[in-house]
This record gives structure tokens, sequence and C-alpha cells, in this order.
């Protein structure tokens, strides 16, 4: 026989045995013997024919992985074989085990997943409306790459849909913002950017700050000298009371790292309906992991050339000793870390974060959870302002003092949350938090000494040292009850979501005032000079707040096109302000204001909207718990926004989003031109803005994040500046754009990068001229580059390569009036991350 006759009749062999398999094999076991012949090189299987018999399987699940979403995907005749009732569903999204046993509790339906380990890890959007059990069941496998197969009446199989679609079984996506939000994102006329765990491991990112980077519209600012920790300006206006965990209040100055975070949630747009007080621009919501019923252990050991030591790690167990939906989560973070071209700064945090969930997949769910993270930092300030400009110095410039200077931090918050279906009309979450964060810090802010021209030497300069000290205890007491109600009248549909809240806030800040600081040059600066200053109590102060809220937002559906949304909000806000330094004074004020929303959606197809928004916000003169005589007697300030958007889930879960809004602060709040000594509201500022997005596979390898934002911001009006008229928002860049993107190529390797531009910015609204110079005090735009690579070592160990700002660019990253930090220089992170 010849060669070639030889290789044909093998060939006819292999075919034989494929087709006898397709007829006998059911798909899962086709799907696992393609998983372990990618995971083991394909030595004992052979892939590419388990893809193409995988393929050829079923052209009935094939034609329903490509169907509109929202469509009905079963054959009518089986259906009708079947006689399934149509009923009401309303199962919240969540891990694909805790959905799929409510829906078995819920139609007594026995429904078996696919036989790989993780499957049940697989995020589910839930199911909401009136179905048939199999269309009702093809709704919460939207964007699983499942489908589903009724073997009978009361029995159904899950499959995935091709082989030739990547599934990452063991992770899990985005959980929904809270309970106030009902609606998929794609129907929600909000902007709303999600970044999941996967972009914050592919990206290495270790703190806040980094993972809203990938947020256009969103800029960072420097510390400031009452408050330390995360300061975000979005869309226009400062965010830095407006960070949340888990839809509850996050009141701490503090640096948070994101080790418990499932997802980082940026809401844009006034949100006082559904948050409170604040929200001008938006605001950022942290989803904390919690526990599953599929066990799992997974963890990361990181070093960098930044001198970075991070270790994590993620222990989730059900525990069947406390009933069949039971589970415990443990999350730890260890991180010690410099910063690249400014090596005195360093991070040092610790974390813990344990959870246990009780009653899942059941119609009661309790999750109890405690959270502490402790900082122990050494805190950089950056350089001073030269006129109307950064100083000219080296990226390494340090003018702290390198044993004088401390940021001491600790967050401890321990909540309790209830969750409870009512059937399938109405559900009540309630969640309770006690929290409890103290700072301790004296930092210093470079500033030029002394009267300079433009003419003076660089080398004559000397700078003062600004000791910018506290000790604070902050805390939070906070109840929010929420439920969803959903009923008929006549052929509409409601979906109303109401709540009330209940909380006290608390600060004691203690801050001293120093005398005898040494000073520096600014080109030579001596960071090991011995700290000789002298202290004295400037102030100390106790204030409190107490706050109610009670809201209501119906979503009223006229059919499956036509959403029109309306919502109101009470909130009263009380606060008192006691400082007992000489002169001692006491102040008290009580704000009751009411906030609303409304929007129409409109769906012309099922993955489509097209939406107008309506929306107001507030910010009383007490926000951060801070009174004075100048605004005891001032009222809050008052905000709205327009917004007109269209979102797109495409084809292979591309999410493709845009809008257009205008925000306008009717009345800012600033100094009387007639008593400086007291603040009203007589300014206006607005913000017009354009953003794009997309995120999600472009093809089956390639994944994209990406977005950018145009905002004009401008002070409209002002009283007691009339100069400044026209002028830029501090902190605003004009454009603003980011993409990250990741490949995977052959040799199961995952390649990726990303860019970043932030346009240029400027650091105050009302005084914006520097008096030597006649010019605004700006910072000029930048670009930074990332790259990532990764490599699986064995099944469960991957081997992932960071490095951060590529081109060493020296550019300025957080700013404030009186001060500038700098950006990291290159850096390369490299870390093994392991699961099981």
């Amino acid at each position: 026989m010849t060669r070639k006759a030889a290789r044909k009749r093998r060939q006819n062999a292999r075919q034989a045995r494929a087709r006898a398999w397709r007829r006998t094999s059911p798909p899962w076991v086709l799907m696992g013997a393609l998983v372990a012949s990618t995971t083991f090189g394909g030595r004992d299987l052979h892939a590419r024919e388990l893809a193409t018999l995988l393929r050829a399987s079923d052209d009935r699940r094939l034609q329903m992985a490509t169907a509109a979403p929202m469509a009905y995907r079963s054959d009518p005749a089986k259906a009708a074989a079947h006689d399934q009732p149509v009923r009401r569903f309303d199962i919240p999204g969540g891990t694909l085990d805790t959905v799929i046993a409510a829906f078995t509790r819920v139609t007594g339906v026995s429904v078996r997943l696919p036989a790989i380990s993780g499957a049940g890890s697989i995020y589910s959007p839930g199911v909401s409306g009136t179905f048939t059990v199999e269309q009702a069941l093809q709704e919460l496998l939207i964007g699983t790459f499942l489908g589903v197969r009724m073997t009978a009446p009361d029995r159904a199989e899950l499959e995935f849909r091709a082989a030739t679609e990547a599934v990452e079984v063991t992770a899990a996506a985005p959980i929904a913002v809270s309970p106030k939000y009902s609606a998929p994102l794609v129907d929600t006329p909000q902007s709303i950017d999600v970044i999941p765990a996967r972009i914050l491991a592919e990206q290495g990112v270790t703190t806040l700050r980094d993972a809203v980077r990938n947020v256009a519209g969103i800029s960072l600012a420097a510390g400031e000298g009452g408050s330390q920790g995360d300061n975000l300006t979005i869309r226009g206006f400062s965010a830095r009371n407006d960070i949340f965990i888990d839809g509850m209040r996050d009141f701490g100055s503090y640096y948070r790292d994101p080790f418990n975070q499932d997802a980082v949630q940026v809401l844009k747009g006034p949100s006082s309906v559904t948050f409170g007080r604040g929200s001008t621009g938006g605001v950022v919501n942290q989803a904390s992991k919690t526990p599953h019923l599929t066990p799992a252990l997974a963890g990361t050991v990181s070093l960098g050339t930044d001198d970075t030591r991070r270790v994590t790690l993620d222990v989730d167990r059900p525990v069947p000793a406390l009933g069949d939906g039971a589970a415990v989560r443990l999350n730890i973070m260890a991180h010690d870390a410099h910063v690249a071209g400014r090596d005195q700064a360093e991070n040092r945090r610790f974390g813990l974060a344990p959870s246990l969930s009780l009653g899942l997949g059941t119609p009661t769910r309790v999750t109890l959870s405690y959270f502490h993270q402790s900082g122990d930092d050494t805190p950089d300030y950056g350089i001073p302002w030269l006129f109307d400009g950064p100083a000219p110095v080296d990226r390494s410039a340090y003018y702290g003092f390198k044993a004088g200077n401390f940021l001491r931090t600790d967050a401890d918050i321990a909540s309790a949350r209830v969750e409870h279906d009512f059937g399938g009309a109405v559900s009540v979450t309630n969640q309770v938090r006690v929290a409890s964060y103290s700072r301790a810090a004296q930092i210093t802010e470079a500033k030029i000494a002394g009267a300079v021209t433009p003419a003076t030497p660089l080398d004559s300069l000397i700078v003062a040292r600004n000791q910018i000290a506290v000790s604070s205890v902050e805390s939070l007491l906070q109840n929010q009850l929420d439920a969803t109600v959903r009923f008929r009248t006549g052929a509409v549909a409601h979906t109303l979501v109401t709540g009330i809240e209940l909380g006290r806030e608390t600060s004691d800040p203690t801050r001293p005032a120093f005398t005898g600081v040494p000073t520096t040059s600014l080109l030579h600066p001596d960071e090991g000079q011995p700290f000789s200053g002298t202290s004295s109590i400037a102030s100390s102060v106790r204030a409190s707040a107490v706050s109610a809220g009670a809201y209501a937002l119906d979503t009223v559906s006229f059919g499956s096109r036509l959403d029109v949304i309306g919502g109101a909000r009470w909130d009263r806000f009380d606060a008192a302000y006691a400082q007992s330094v000489a002169p001692a004074t006491a102040f008290a004020r009580a704000d009751a204001m009411p906030s609303w929303r409304g929007a129409v959606v409109y769906k012309p197809a099922p993955a489509a909207s097209v939406y107008a928004d309506y929306g107001t916000s507030f910010n009383p003169s007490a926000e951060a718990l801070s009174l004075g005589a100048s605004t005891a007697n001032t009222p809050p300030e008052s905000n709205r926004t327009y917004e007109v958007g269209a979102k797109w889930e495409l084809p292979r879960r591309l999410s493709v989003r845009g809008a257009m809004f205008r925000t306008d602060k009717t009345n800012a709040r600033e100094p009387d031109p007639n008593n400086p000594l007291q603040n009203v509201l007589s300014g206006e500022q607005r913000v017009n803005g354009v953003e794009v997005e997309a995120d999600g596979h472009i093809t089956r390898r390639w994944q994209i994040l990406s977005s950018y934002a145009f905002m004009d911001a401008t002070l409209v009006k002002s009283a007691a500046f009339p100069d400044a008229v026209g002028a830029e928002l501090a902190n605003v860049p004009r454009h603003a754009f980011n993409a990250w993107s990741t490949f995977d190529l052959p040799w199961r390797l995952q390649a990726g990068g990303g860019v970043r531009y932030v346009g240029r910015r400027t650091a105050s609204t009302t005084v914006p001229l520097d008096p030597s110079t006649g010019l605004v005090k700006a910072l000029p735009g930048y670009w930074t580059a990332s790259a990532m690579a990764k490599r699986p070592l064995t099944h469960s160990l991957d081997l992932q390569l960071n490095i951060e700002n590529l081109t060493d660019a020296y550019y300025f990253d957080q700013l404030h009036p009186g001060h500038i930090v700098p950006g990291a220089g290159r850096s390369a992170l490299l870390g093994l991350a392991f699961k099981f």
C-alpha cells in the first residue's frame, strides 16, 4: 500500500470514529475534551477535529447562539408540545449556580450544568419579565456562551454553544450596581462604566485611582490640607465625597486598594435620587467580592522594579454545615511599594476581608462582611508651583522629610445585608453598616519662599516646607432599606424601586500648626535633613451629621420598546460643628432638599437603546462635615444635568455607548462681594460634554476597553470673581482618551497594552491668573503607554509581566492649587497568579 493510500485510509477511519462519537457523545463531553486538549498541549487529543465536531454537533444550538439576545429562540412547536405555561420571573443576577438554584425553586425544573469545573461561577444576568420556562432559561444565559436543551418538561441541560468561543469559567462578571438599579445596563438611561476584576488583574491595578483611569471623564486631584486619600473629579466636579461600597457611602479619607473588589463602577451624572447628597458629576461604587457556592482558591505574588512586593489571596468555600446555600470567602492583601522616579515615597498596606453568605439560591439571603485596610505610607505632595506652571526640577526632587513625614490610616467596615424575594413581584434588601476610619498624618507641601520674579535664578530659589498635619477618627452608622415592586396597570408594566435611608456620620480632627520648619533648596532638596519644627494645636473639631432620605423611582414600560422613568427623593441633612480651640465656636445647620429624575428610553432592538435623561443633585455646606462662620448660613448648591445617549450590545459581547450631556451648577458657593467673611450662592458653572465608549470582544481573541471624553467646562457667572468669568473649571481636561486592549496569541500567550491621554488642566477656577505672569496656573497634557504579557505555566498557574509608562514620560498626574504630584516613571511588575 502506498504512503498516500495509507494516509487516506487513516483519515477515513478518523472521520468514521468522529461521526460515531458525534452521534453518541453529549456536547459537554466534546467541550471537556477540547478544554483538556488546549490545556495539555494537544498531545493526546486532536483539538481541531473536536472543534469541528462540536461546531457541527447541533445546528439548533448554533442558531440560538447567533439569534438576537432577547428574542424567543426556541422552537414554537416544541414549546407547544411541552405545553409550557407563561409566568412572571424576577430572579436577580449572580453566579450561575445561585441563579439556577433560584430558577429551580420557582419553576420546579431541574437544570443540569455543563460538567466542567467552575461552570457554576459563570455570571448570569438573571431574568425578569414574563416568559415560558425555556424562554426564561435562555434569558438568564445571555452573555454566557451557554445554550439550553429541554430534555423533559421538568428537566433541562445547559451546553456550551460553540467550541470556537473562549470561556473563562472562573471569572465572575460585574455585580449589579445596587438594588436601586433594576434594569440591565443597556436599558439604564445613564452613562455607567464598569471596570471588572478581569481588567484590574490584566493591568496589575493596585489602587482605586489606577482603576478609574480607565474611565474618560475622571481626572485625579492631589490630596488637600483637610483630607488625604482618593480625590477624584468626575465630569468637571469634585467627587471626593462620592465614593461608595456596595451602594453605601465609603466616608473615610484613605487610599483604597481593589483587592476585595469584583468591579469598580462609575455612574455619571447627578444621582441624588438614588445616592443622596453630592454626586454632581457622578459617583464611584466599589462592588465587593462575595461568597459563591463553587469552591475556589486564587491569589497573586508580585515583584516590581519600583520595589513592589505584593501578595493577595482569595479563598471561597461552601459551608454545608450551615445549610445548602452557605458559603464563606476570605480576601487578604499585603503590599509594599515605592514610586518609580520618586524613591522617597512609599506605600505600605494590609487588607483583610472575610464574608459569610447564607441562603444562596433561596428566597432569603444574608451576607455578613467585614473589611479592614491599614496603611503606613511615606506620603508625597510632590513639587511646588513656580508662577503659572510646575517648577522646572527633576522628577526625583522630594521636598519632604524622610524621617518626619507619615500617613497612617485604618479603615474598618462591618456590613450586614439581608435580601428577601416575595415571589417574583416583590424583593426587599436591607443593609446596615458600621464603619470607623482613623487617620494620622504629617505631610510636607512645598511652596516657593519669598518674593521672586521670572528673572530670579533657579539655583537661588528657596522652598518653604508647609507642614500639613492631622489626627482624626471618622465614623459612619447607616441603614438602607430598598424594595423593588413589579406590577401592572392594565397593559402597562411598572417597576417601582423605593426605599429609606438613615445615617449618622462623625469627624473629630485635631490639626497642629508648625513654626521653625527648615527650608531647602529648590534644585537640591535635602530629604534627609532632620525635622526640627515645633507645633501647637491650631484647631480641635467635633462634627457630626444626621441624615435621612426617602425615594421612589418608577419605570413604566409601554410594551417592549418604550420605558418612561420618573423619580423623586427627599433628604434632610442636619449637621453640627464645634471648635474648642480659642476662639471657640459652634455652628449648626439643617437642610431639607428634594431631588428629581426623569428619563425616556426607546429600544429599537432588544440589544439597543436610545435615551434622554434629566436629573438634579445638591451639595450642602456641611457635605464634608465642615462648617464655619462663612458657610453656616449658606443653603445647598443645586445642580442639574441633561443627557441624551445611545447604547448598543453588539455580537460577541461588544458594547458601544455614546452620550452628550450638560451639567449646570446653578448657584455655586463663593464669597459675598459685600462681606468676604460670608459665602453666598452667586456663581454658575457649566460643563458641556460628549463621551464615546467601547467595551468587549471585537473578535473571539481580541478584547478592548476604550473611552473618549470631550468636556467644555467653564465658569458662567460669578459675583465675587467677575474677571474669571469664562475661565476653565479646575482639574478638567478638555480632551481625555484611554484604550486598553488584549490579544490571545498562539502558544497560549496573551499580550495587551494601552495608551492614555489627559489634556491640559488648570489648578483653580475663580482665581485663575498668576500675579507675576498674568497667566493661568495650568499643567500640560500628557500621553502614557503600558504593556502586558501573560502565559499559563500550568493549568492553575499564570506568569504575567506588566510595564507601566513605557516611554518613561515625565508628566504631572495630580494637581492642587498649592502643589503638584508628578506621575511615576517607567516600572515593571512580574507576578505569578494561581487559581484552583
